[in-house]
């Protein structure tokens, strides 16, 4: 008795061996796989990705932004948030209505109370209401012209010393000195109040000045006519005198020591390196200052009579 596994023909041994062959060696296996992993290695190093030349460069330095360009810190935007809301829910201030008689005189009398103000005669609002008693009621237009005369451009033309006008625009006698001295300092008053912590004493003072030479008095008369209680304003009218005294003493030393040159003004001015325009006004200006006090005096000093005389004998 035969074993099976002996008895039983193999019928796929030629299919077994033919396999065998189609199979590469071992060694034919390792020889390709160094051949391709070679190729593989030459190929990547000619030619690398785009991918591998970004991840080869080295990261860049982020510089830090100086604050107030570009984009502003989060917390300075937070905190302009709540002022910009306040701004817009702040409410905005309305125009001031102008008081409807000045708009009247303005359309009868635009060359008085139109871009341009010049200060008015006294008694022109007894004048208005005798010549419209019609447009206006007293006590309106009293108002209104309360609100005129207190005005700022008002208070610099009569502070400038204008011509007082008329209603037909004709100029009259210019504003009484007090009158403008008043209107200088109500006008610095309402500049202090505007410009707090600003010294403009020095501007009153030389306003003042030019106000006292310009009224045409002497300094002591103008100082009796214009003091009052506020000792502040007293002192600002003695420090004006005061100025007032210095420039007189220079040009009476200038006059002098051109009346001792024996030099014409174009000579006296080119020595002493000035315009002649000048010197002839510094020189006219101390000539009559001094010929003042002698006119004073003689108008103040009554006159000598007269004794009579006898009549010649024929």
């Amino acid at each position: 008795m035969t074993d099976a596994s002996t008895a039983a023909p193999n019928t796929n041994a030629p299919n077994s061996r033919h396999a065998r062959r189609q199979r590469p060696d071992l060694a034919e296996q390792l020889q390709q796989l160094k051949t391709g992993a070679s190729a593989d290695a030459g190929a990547g190093a000619q030619a690398p990705t785009a991918q591998q030349q970004q991840d080869q460069r080295p990261p860049r330095e982020r510089k830090p932004r100086p604050q107030g360009q570009g984009q502003q810190p989060r917390q300075q935007q937070q905190a302009r948030k709540p002022q910009a809301q306040a701004a817009q829910q702040q409410p905005q201030r309305t125009p001031r209505k102008v008081n409807p008689v000045l708009e009247r005189l303005f359309e009868l009398y635009p060359q008085l109370f139109g871009a341009r103000f010049v200060p008015l005669k006294l008694g022109v609002y007894e004048e208005l209401i005798a010549r419209h008693p019609d447009d206006f009621k007293a006590e309106d237009l009293k108002i209104a012209m309360g609100q005129h005369a207190r005005s700022t451009r008002y208070l610099e033309a009569v502070a400038a010393g204008l011509a007082r006008h008329d209603l037909d625009g004709n100029a009259l006698d210019p504003v009484a000195p007090e009158h403008v001295h008043h209107a200088i300092l109500e006008l610095h008053r309402r500049r202090m109040h505007r410009n707090p912590g600003e010294d403009l004493r020095p501007q009153l003072v030389a306003r003042i000045a030019k106000a006292i030479e310009a009224s045409g008095l002497d300094r002591e008369a103008y100082a009796v006519l214009v003091r009052s209680r506020d000792a502040n304003n007293n002192a600002v009218v003695d420090e004006a005198l005061a100025e007032l005294a210095q420039q007189a003493a220079k040009r009476e030393a200038l006059l002098r020591a051109f009346e001792a040159s024996g030099r014409t003004e174009q000579e006296f001015a080119e020595m002493y390196g000035m315009k002649p325009g000048e010197v002839a006004r510094t020189l006219q200006h101390a000539r009559a200052e001094r010929q003042a006090p002698a006119v004073a005096a003689a108008i103040a000093e009554p006159a000598a009579p007269v004794e009579p005389t006898e009549p010649a004998a024929d």
